[in-house]
């Protein structure tokens, strides 16, 4: 199986370097489009909660550690892309984080409702319909903060409707990825 790896690119673990192994739709956030929106994201972050709901190699979650997030909950559903983010947060020595090896949709309506997220990370694989179905069961559960920030990126030419209370205050494209800013109105 091919490797792969991403540096985390500001805050405490600044240059480090997280392993992954690849796997279908696994396309990391480039640090390009990462430099970006963590500028975007710097007046949120601070002792934030975090939810990077389709987790992958992990880089937006742990960017956000890196950055002062105070918690980080990772959702991923391939097994041995959690064995990657399992051992990258033993590496790093980092603490606050949890990681649900579980379907995003089927995560969402049973999580604790007594936790909410004040910054969300949803980045589904593209050519898929998680996107839309993701949003909707985000927007739906119960766990948004009333000041949450939602981070969505998805493939550039790709028609995305937010639920109606998300209000769009950062929109960029970058190649093939558009990538956007949400608050919650």
């Amino acid at each position: 199986m091919k490797t792969g790896s991403c540096r985390i690119i500001g805050g405490n673990w600044r240059g480090r370097k997280i392993k992954f192994d690849d796997a279908e739709g696994l396309r990391p956030t480039t640090d390009r489009i990462r430099e970006t929106v963590f500028n975007w994201l710097q007046p949120y972050l601070y002792q934030s909660i975090c939810l990077d709901l389709f987790a992958g190699s992990g880089v937006l979650g742990f960017e956000a550690l890196s950055r002062g997030a105070a918690e980080v909950v990772f959702i991923e559903s391939n097994k041995t892309i959690v064995n990657n983010v399992k051992k990258n947060i033993v590496q790093l020595k980092m603490s606050d984080v949890t990681i649900y090896n579980k379907d995003a949709l089927s995560w969402l309506p049973e999580t604790n409702k007594n936790k909410c997220f004040n910054l969300v990370f949803l980045d589904p694989p593209f050519h898929s319909d998680l996107l839309v179905k993701s949003s909707i069961a985000l927007n739906d559960s119960g766990i948004l903060a009333d000041d949450a920030i939602i981070y969505v990126e998805h493939e550039g030419d790709a028609k995305f409707s937010a639920p109606d209370n998300w209000s769009c205050i950062k929109d960029k494209r970058a190649g093939q990825v558009s990538y956007k800013l949400f608050e919650l109105m």
